[in-house]
């Protein structure tokens, strides 16, 4: 990494992304702790603080939520930043590395069950099927396979 800058090339390591999603989560979870605890104090003082003149019942606590409630969001945003790494390191491992892989055994199981299957079926019943089907019902589908 030069210059500490991360770059695409690096997140598509499956270590390299555990690095840097542990040092997102490092430098990240203390913000997030520092200002829950800011959050916390901030509204307990506002909660104190004596209603403003001309306030209605109840205006002072409204108002203490109402401008406290910014600083609880903003730690539940970083919160959720560190849920989205987490998620974006999942959906590429999925996506991009296990895919292939996946795709790949399939093919190969098909391959494989088509290689097991018995060369010559037997053509004669499967070619009296319709006969007897028209025998039986008459004309009635004769519309239907034409696309009528």
């Amino acid at each position: 990494m030069s210059a500490d800058k991360w770059t695409p090339d690096h997140l598509m390591d499956p270590e390299t992304r555990a690095i840097h999603l542990e040092q997102r989560r490092a430098q990240l979870l203390p913000i997030v702790d520092d200002l829950r605890r800011l959050a916390r104090e901030m509204d307990a003082e506002l909660k104190e603080m004596a209603a403003i003149e001309g306030d209605f019942p109840g205006q002072a606590m409204l108002r203490a939520w109402r401008v406290g409630k910014p600083l609880f969001k903003a730690a539940d945003d970083i919160d959720q930043a560190i849920v989205d790494l987490v998620s974006f390191n999942a959906r590429y491992q999925r996506a991009y590395e296990e895919l292939p892989v996946n795709r790949e055994e399939k093919r190969r199981r098909k391959a494989l069950a088509k290689a097991e299957q018995p060369d010559a079926i037997e053509a004669g019943p499967a070619d009296t099927a319709p006969a007897q089907k028209k025998q039986q019902f008459g004309d009635v589908f004769d519309g239907l396979r034409r696309g009528a």
